[in-house]
This record gives C-alpha cells, sequence and structure tokens, in this order.
C-alpha cells in the first residue's frame, strides 16, 4: 500500500526555519516524482517545489525560490523540505505528492499526482 506522511510541521517566529520531511512507504521513491503543495485557509492548494524521479531536478514556486531547498534521500525512502527566512505567508497546511514518473520535469500541478500525504501544519507567526 503506497503510503506518504508528513512530519516537521509546528510554529515558528517570522525569519525562522522548518524542515519538512516526507516519508513515503509501499513503493521504491526512486521512480517517484515527489511534489510538495501548500493550502491556506480559504485559499487554492499551490505548488512549492518538487523534485524529479531520474535525476534530481528541482522546480520552485516564485514565492518561495532562494529560501526553499528540496531534496531526496531515496535509501531511507525520504523527500525533505527545507524551509528558511519563513514568512507570515507560509503559513499554511503542507502536503506531500508521489507520482511514478520519467525525466527530468517534475510535474508541478496537484491534479496530475496519485499519492498524497495528510498534510502537516506550518505556522509562521510571532
Amino acid at each position: 500500500q503506497v503510503q506518504l506522511v508528513e512530519s516537521g510541521g509546528g510554529l515558528v517566529q517570522p525569519g525562522g526555519s522548518l524542515r519538512l520531511s516526507c516519508a513515503a512507504s509501499g513503493f521504491t521513491l526512486n521512480y517517484y516524482g515527489i511534489g510538495w503543495f501548500r493550502q491556506a485557509p480559504g485559499k487554492e492548494r499551490e505548488g512549492v517545489s518538487c523534485i524529479s524521479a531520474s535525476d534530481g531536478t528541482t522546480y520552485y514556486a516564485d514565492s518561495v525560490k532562494g529560501r526553499f531547498t528540496i531534496s531526496r534521500n531515496n535509501a531511507n525512502y525520504t523527500v525533505y523540505l527545507e524551509m528558511n527566512s519563513l514568512k507570515p505567508e507560509d503559513t499554511a497546511v503542507y502536503y506531500c505528492a508521489g507520482l511514478a514518473m520519467y525525466g527530468s520535469s517534475c510535474p508541478k500541478r496537484p491534479i496530475e499526482y496519485d499519492y498524497w500525504g495528510q498534510g502537516t501544519q506550518v505556522t509562521v507567526s510571532s
């Protein structure tokens, strides 16, 4: 059974950092692109970052570029999202999602992903 489980969310002050983890089970992570998405109350789910299966090519939304870093460790079936210089507007529930894929271009839209985690809350507030 394919499963994705996020962890690492919490309350942090503006300018602080958090590292989110997405633990995968039930499939071979090597063959899956992984995306991070977020959804704030009253807003649509938006793409934050993704990483391809084949060569680790990454993508970042303009709003997080230079502050967030996505990485993967296939050996321990985990994808990370390192978040620095956090802002109040980063407050949202963060989700990871997976899709079996080939090539270097990871999917950027939620509808393209087959598997989702349950989400982890990130709150940036003083």
